[in-house]
């Protein structure tokens, strides 16, 4: 890897860092990562990141993307159920493609992305977030070749910093909603203790009592507690 590759990669690296530091939002994470991808890697002039959202259907989500093009990909990709980023998701390797017009694998789907979309190579790399959830780093260039061995090194370095940001992330997500529900919870304690004269104790017993009976989440029943006359705007 060249000096300005290094160069590259540490900027890379302290901006997703920071960006952890600052405001570990799961969703600006992976947008600010595929820009990057774009910004940084040679060759690369669209990016995206895909995640599994129903193992048994193999249906895909696209969560973050520099346009339309990813969209496009995943769309596709999703309807033939073959392509780069299925084989990588599930098979857990790097996928390259070097040139979309000679690619043999997966015909009908290479058929649809020559047509409808100015890709011609790419780089499809497992993101490995957690072992309940699948994704992939993709990207991809409007020239063939574009991947060559040093681009292909600075992608999967890429490709590490947003794993371990995105798991970062989804960490932070889990607890700020957490807190939440805990604080819903507790303003619908206070609304039964009120008009019930009761416990906080008490209050929580009758909460679960009505979440087994409507066979209903904790949460699902204080927030409709708590904003059946407050309407979320």
């Amino acid at each position: 890897m060249s000096g300005e590759m290094y160069a590259q990669l540490g900027r890379l690296a302290r901006s997703l860092q920071s960006q952890q530091a600052s405001d570990l939002d799961s969703d600006r994470l992976l947008r600010i990562a595929t820009e990057m991808a774009t910004e940084v890697l040679p060759g690369v002039a669209h990016a995206g990141v895909t995640l599994v959202v129903n193992r048994r259907r193999r249906s895909l989500e696209t969560v973050a993307a520099t346009g339309t093009v990813p969209r496009t990909v995943d769309r596709l990709q999703d309807e033939h159920q073959q392509g780069p980023i299925l084989e990588s998701l599930w098979n857990r390797y790097t996928v390259r493609v070097d040139d979309y017009q000679n690619e043999t694998r997966w015909p009908d789907f290479v058929a649809d992305i020559v047509e409808q979309t100015p890709v011609r190579s790419s780089l499809s790399i497992q993101l490995y977030t957690d072992e309940h959830e699948l994704g992939t780093l993709n990207l991809y260039s409007d020239q063939a070749a574009s991947f060559t061995p040093e681009v292909e090194e600075l992608a999967l370095a890429l490709a590490a910093q947003a794993a371990v940001g995105l798991a970062s992330a989804r960490s932070s997500d889990e607890l700020r909603s957490a807190l939440a529900s805990r604080d819903i919870i507790g303003q619908a304690k206070g609304i039964i203790m009120e008009s019930c004269d009761v416990s906080s104790a008490e209050a929580f017993i009758l909460l679960t009592k009505l979440s087994q009976e409507s066979n209903t989440p904790v949460y699902e029943v204080a927030r409709k507690l708590v904003f059946v006359d407050r309407p979320s705007r």
